[in-house]
């Protein structure tokens, strides 16, 4: 449905087993982090996923692992919409090392949008929905310093095309 967001963190040493391997539950965390600056992103305002103005949680979450990051690696999490419901939506991440077209894992989280004080389901609002549906394309965030390069004119944050950025 919508375009490509891409978030970018380096693999931390204390993510990792004995011979350096991201412990698979680590890759829900690196999800988790995504889909945050997603909708900081994606959503009318940067604070609306902090402030309760759009509460989520997460409902299904199903990860396929593909190969193995390991310790240092900078990882690329790419960020989609693939369904928007009546009171939830569904995001799609890829996760490659960062430059490398070798997905490592992939994930489709479905969350709830709900109630800040009851927890209620809620139905998402029009304006929200329709910020979901477009999504954040050719947008990046760098919590690795990966990008340090000058953005080129019309290009994402790391001097590439939206569509190479992850």
């Amino acid at each position: 449905m919508s375009a490509a967001f891409c978030y970018y963190l380096r693999v931390r040493y204390q993510e990792c087993d004995a011979q350096h391997v991201v412990f698979n539950a680590r890759y829900g965390d690196f999800i988790d982090l995504a889909c945050f600056e997603f909708l900081r992103a994606a959503l009318p305002s940067p604070t609306a996923c902090s402030d309760g103005s759009f509460e989520t949680q997460t409902v299904r979450q199903l990860v396929e692992w593909k190969g193995s990051a390991r310790f240092d690696d900078v990882l690329a999490v790419s960020v989609r919409t693939s369904r928007v419901g009546s009171t939830s939506f569904t995001l799609n991440f890829d996760i490659r090392r960062a430059g490398e077209e070798q997905v490592l894992a992939t994930c489709e989280t479905t969350y709830v949008h709900v109630d800040k004080a009851s927890y209620n389901k809620r139905s998402i609002a029009p304006h929200m929905r329709a910020a979901l549906e477009r999504g954040a394309p050719g947008k990046s965030v760098d919590h690795a310093g990966h990008c340090r390069c000058v953005p080129a004119a019309g290009a994402g944050d790391c001097g590439a095309r939206p569509d190479e950025a992850c």
